[in-house]
């Protein structure tokens, strides 16, 4: 333990006749408002001679008529026409207005005068006619596309220039698809146009893009049925408060039948080992970026490198670094992970770089015997970084340990190097963050705290800052708006040096010690913890999860432990699989 002072809906395409018969396109159209077959391929049967036509039919709700248009373009597209055209018959529902289905026809036979026809038709149905336009031009450079495709320059130029051009819409377009009459080769065309060539993909994608100008109540969004699901299983593993695995935007692997639930076994609560081979307090623990080592540095003058076993979770020793007279507090990975970087308490003006592979020191570096360096963060580029303390040092070096620049009187509690490269966030002992530019030497402040910031650290999109604050706990800012975003409860915080993290898969967790002897974590939008994690018999000064498997994480003590935290382990079938029901938060 270090101590530390400081939608509207169109009436007339009505979608559901709930029992009326069909005459609007009696012959050509059925009630589901699809073509027949025989001239187009789309669902068709006959009309059913039956004596119940006289029975009323119960009015269907809104809601009713949707999922019935829902199910049935979902069956359409796994082929099943007749199951579709006999659901529309007996709900008295139609799948589209019959004009959009003309138009859907059209479009995909490329027959591209019928189906601006059709526009004019389907105009006094839409919410903006002014679309028709838009809708026009993009059916129009299909053809022109086409055209050019078929070697027929003659009727592409003709269409640009007699029937796009006279649009006045999107002459940049206009401008970049004259360029395409140079192509030489359809392959030349279909690159340079981003452009699947002629045929079904490409005009079932333009299908897709002109259905977004028409009402859902004309024609269905593609594929609705599944968009919604997907939502709703996407929704659900967003509020899952322990989900922490990729997220498969795909239904395969998703059973539909059952809630989305993960169980808190299958989350790192639980002690997988307890490594004792430091014999004083542990200051600190950081994985290394590619996740297959953990540093610790320790009250007893030592870094031990730990190797990861990305299939047991265990960690086995290493190598050990010694030499640390005054204990090491901190300790940086270089971006490659060739170069380890320690630091001491407030005392120590020497900052000690080690290469990873042979454990040999590099570079011993001291300015001055007055310097507090407790403090490092490595630039991008992985060739410089910067270091400083409370004494009122802020330097940039290289890997040698030679001074690149320097900011006189900042007095550094904690340091971060943003992704540009240019620029260094610090805390300071004027309770805020501040950043400072070392290429033009500005600065500025982006956090303003109440009580001292003990440490912080950034998530890797660069977005959010987590700080430990002194008597205050854990704060979440946002850096870009610079907005404090969420107070996290449960965790004891004095004056001590604690360091919280970012965690999980997508960085979607926090954890942190605390001076009552715990880990405590949180999903990051919620201010109660979802654990607690007991072990540990002195204060937890560091807290460091894998970064590249979401279920490890490892926890530094004054109790002179590591404690390394993964799933229980020991899960049934259903438990992998993330079924079961969620279980009580404490350990």
């Amino acid at each position: 333990m270090q101590a530390n002072g400081t939608g509207a809906q169109e009436p007339e395409p009505e979608s559901c006749r709930n029992g009326e018969s069909s005459s609007s396109a009696a012959g050509a159209v059925h009630s589901n408002g699809l073509l027949s077959s025989a001239n187009n391929g789309l669902p068709s049967t006959e009309s059913p001679a039956s004596d119940s036509s006289t029975k009323k039919k119960k009015r269907l709700s809104q809601s009713d008529e949707d999922v019935i248009r829902l199910i049935g373009q979902h069956l359409h597209g796994l082929g099943l026409d007749q199951t579709v055209d006999l659901l529309m018959q007996e709900s008295g529902c139609r799948l589209e207005h019959p004009a959009a289905t003309k138009f859907r026809n059209h479009v995909m036979e490329g027959e591209w005068e019928k189906a601006e026809s059709d526009l004019n038709e389907l105009k006094a149905l839409m919410h903006s006619p002014s679309a028709v336009v838009r809708m026009k031009f993009l059916l129009l450079q299909q053809k022109y596309l086409e055209y050019l495709e078929d070697g027929k320059v003659l009727e592409a130029l003709q269409v640009l220039r007699a029937e796009l051009t006279p649009l006045k819409y999107n002459t940049e377009r206009i401008h970049v698809l004259s360029g395409y009459l140079m192509c030489s080769h359809p392959d030349d065309l279909r690159a340079k146009a981003e452009w699947e060539g002629k045929g079904t993909a490409s005009r079932a994608k333009l299908l897709d893009k002109l259905q977004t100008y028409l009402p859902p109540s004309v024609m269905l969004p593609p594929r609705r049925l599944q968009t919604l699901l997907r939502q709703a299983v996407e929704l659900q593993r967003d509020r899952c408060l322990y989900h922490n695995t990729k997220l498969d935007s795909g239904l395969d692997n998703v059973s539909l039948l059952i809630d989305h639930v993960c169980s808190r076994k299958q989350f790192p609560c639980y002690t997988q080992q307890i490594l004792t081979e430091h014999c004083n307090e542990v200051w600190f623990c950081k994985f290394s970026n590619d996740g297959t080592k953990l540093a610790s540095g320790s009250k007893d003058t030592t870094v031990i490198i730990w190797q990861v076993d990305p299939d047991s979770l265990q960690l086995k020793q290493l190598k050990t670094l010694e030499g640390h007279a005054y204990g090491v507090s901190y300790l940086a990975w270089s971006p490659d992970d060739s170069y380890l970087i320690a630091c001491g308490p407030d005392d120590c003006s020497e900052l000690w770089l080690w290469s990873v592979q042979t454990g040999e020191l590099r570079t011993k570096m001291s300015q001055s015997h007055e310097d507090s360096l407790t403090s490092v963060a490595w630039n991008p580029d992985g060739k410089r970084f910067v270091t400083g303390g409370q004494r009122g040092q802020f330097y940039q070096c290289d890997l040698d340990g030679n001074l690149l620049d320097s900011w006189e009187g900042v007095r550094v509690q904690c340091l971060w190097c943003v992704s540009d490269g240019r620029t260094v966030l610090a805390s300071d002992t004027h309770q805020r963050i501040r950043g400072y530019n070392f290429e033009d030497l500005t600065d500025r402040n982006i956090v303003q705290e109440d009580h001292p910031i003990m440490s912080f650290t950034v998530s890797k999109n660069g977005r959010l800052a987590l700080l430990n604050v002194a008597t205050q706990g854990v704060h979440l800012w946002d850096l870009q708006d610079r907005v404090l975003v969420r107070k996290y409860q449960g965790v004891t915080q004095g004056f001590y040096t604690i360091h919280s993290c970012f965690g999980g898969y997508n960085e979607d967790f926090i954890a942190s010690g605390s001076e009552d002897h715990k880990v405590y974590i949180w999903h990051k939008r919620s201010e109660l913890p979802i654990a607690e994690l007991t072990g540990h018999t002195r204060t937890v000064n560091c807290v460091s999860w894998n970064p590249v498997l979401p279920g490890l994480m490892a926890s530094a003590s004054d109790d002179g432990t590591l404690r390394v935290w993964g799933p229980a382990p020991f899960l049934d079938s259903q438990e992998t699989e993330g079924l079961t029901e969620n279980y009580s938060m404490d350990s």
